[in-house]
């Protein structure tokens, strides 16, 4: 059995005379994260909305665990086990971190709306369930002295882990991860790179990473595809990419020097 488990198939998204993003295929295996990396401009936050449903390709194919996703309507995307964190933070700042968690779970609320109104035992036990969640990624990624605060109280750092975890509340089977480390310093990077790591080895959650970091990009990356300008320009381990003459080229618009890959997650 392949682990073939996300596939881009020959994507293109062109708006008007703009092409993003142009014949661009990959595969990604269960199990392991794939970075997206490339200039601003490159087409990565595109393919991204893409795969979320965001946008809908303009050619080619998304599919996701077995199942065609390429037209599939955008609400339906949490619930097949594919979550997002965003580059700009996108937390309610006048909500606890708790409540931002559990907002993570609306994927899982099936009951219809005159069983909510009622709060009937169905719908109580729902709720139970998803608290218990909640807490769990709490504890997982150690936010517990935090519980109770409103976001709008937290540090930016704490605030780009607690959208992590509302992603984790939803129970993806593959995370998108854009932009992870943006906004933060060295240390909060560091630890960014050992969640992770930690979910992808705890959880068992597939992960496609978009990242200007490259440090970050080679800590915990297993294969990386650069892109320019819509398309593709090189795929493989972190050094292999950073490393490649039109890599180097396309970020500097000199010659590449000899890879040097330096782990942000070293002890």
């Amino acid at each position: 059995m392949s682990d073939e488990f996300f596939s881009a198939r020959d994507i293109a998204m062109h708006f008007g005379g703009i092409r993003a993003v142009e014949s661009v295929s990959f595969d990604v295996q269960r199990g392991e994260v794939f970075s997206i990396i490339g200039p601003n401009g490159a087409g990565k936050t595109t393919i991204f909305n893409m795969i979320s449903r965001i946008y809908t390709p303009t050619a080619g194919t998304l599919n996701f665990d077995g199942q065609d996703i390429t037209r599939i309507a955008p609400h339906r995307i949490a619930r097949l086990g594919i979550a997002r964190t965003f580059q700009n933070i996108e937390l309610f700042t006048n909500a606890t971190l708790l409540q931002n968690l559990l907002i993570g779970r609306h994927s899982h609320s099936t009951a219809p709306l005159l069983s909510q109104l009622a709060f009937l035992p169905s719908v109580r036990r729902a709720e139970v369930d998803h608290r218990k969640r909640a807490e769990e990624v709490i504890e997982f990624l150690d936010l517990q002295r935090y519980r109770d605060q409103l976001i709008a109280n937290l540090p930016y750092g704490v605030r780009k882990v607690v959208e992590l975890g509302r992603a984790l509340c939803s129970q993806p089977k593959l995370l998108l991860l854009d932009e992870p480390s943006s906004g933060l310093n060295t240390e909060e990077t560091e630890g960014m790179a050992f969640w992770i790591e930690d979910i992808k080895k705890d959880l068992s959650v597939t992960i496609i990473m978009v990242e200007h970091d490259m440090k970050l990009v080679a800590a915990v990356s297993d294969r990386v595809m650069a892109l320019n300008q819509g398309r593709i320009l090189a795929m493989g381990s972190s050094a292999e990419v950073q490393g490649h003459p039109d890599v180097v080229r396309a970020y500097i618009g000199g010659e590449p020097e000899a890879p040097r890959v330096e782990s942000v997650a070293a002890a």
